[in-house]
This record gives structure tokens, C-alpha cells and sequence, in this order.
């Protein structure tokens, strides 16, 4: 399979949008089914929460670093899960509110709600990845002639 080094920033961006594409749409239906809402409704929450982690993860990343400079540690297996444990944590503070107002609930179904989106993007963004290489390696091989 082709290595990911080989992927230009077009496909780089390419890969982020849909990512990104399908996931909202795949939540925005989910939410809808299981809030009895209409999916206008849970799309916007799902575009919502898309920009609003995106835009996290830039403050979130700078400030991290900022702090790693400081303190002078290495990103270890310890500081990594540290790392992602507190951006979810921030990303959750932000959310759960905006979630409980939008679906006129409570705080705590709200959690629940954004908790459960957590666990969806862990085996999301495995599969997506893996059908993604799928189908990049055959579309590059088939490219180049070299599909067998």
C-alpha cells in the first residue's frame, strides 16, 4: 500500500472534508433518529460541533505546546493520552451546554448525547481510514497500472 507520506495537500484536504462531510451526516441522521427531531435540526448541531472542534483543537494545540515549551516534557504514551483526555474534556464543557439549549434538554442528557458522539468517532475514524486506504490504494495502483 501506498505510504501516507505520499499524499499531496490536496488530498489532504480532500480527506479531512469528507471525513468531516460524512461524519455530519452520519450524526445528523443519528441524533434525529434518536432525539425524534428533524435532521435540519441535528445537522446544524453536528456542523456546530465540527467547527467548534476544529476551532478547539487550533487554541487547544497552542496552548499545549506553549505549556510543553515551558515545562520542557516529551510527548510520551502518558502525556499523548494526557493530551487527549483533556482536549475531550474541553471540547465536552463547551459542547454540553450548547447541546442541552439547541435540543431544549437537560444538562445531563446533553453529556450523555456528547459522550456518545465521542464513542462513535473512535471507530468512525478507524473505518473511514481503512476504507479510505482501500479504496486510495487501488484508485493509485489502478492509476499508475499497476493493479493486479
Amino acid at each position: 500500500m501506498e505510504t501516507v507520506l505520499n499524499k499531496t495537500l490536496k488530498e489532504r484536504v480532500f480527506h479531512s472534508i469528507l471525513f468531516e462531510v460524512v461524519a455530519n451526516v452520519l450524526i445528523a441522521l443519528m441524533l434525529a433518529a434518536i432525539l425524534a427531531v428533524p435532521v435540519t435540526q441535528s445537522a446544524v448541531l453536528a456542523a456546530l460541533s465540527a467547527v467548534t472542534a476544529m476551532l478547539w483543537n487550533v487554541i487547544f494545540n497552542r496552548l499545549f505546546d506553549a505549556v510543553q515549551i515551558r515545562m520542557g516534557f516529551r510527548r510520551s504514551l502518558p502525556v499523548r493520552i494526557l493530551h487527549a483526555v483533556l482536549f475531550e474534556a474541553g471540547l465536552l464543557a463547551v459542547l454540553i451546554p450548547v447541546t442541552a439549549w439547541w435540543f431544549t434538554v437537560s444538562l445531563l442528557k446533553a453529556f450523555m448525547l456528547q459522550i456518545a458522539l465521542v464513542a462513535f468517532f473512535l471507530p468512525y475514524t478507524v473505518v473511514f481510514n481503512y476504507v479510505y486506504d482501500l479504496f486510495r490504494f487501488h484508485w493509485v495502483c489502478r492509476s499508475r497500472g499497476t493493479e493486479r
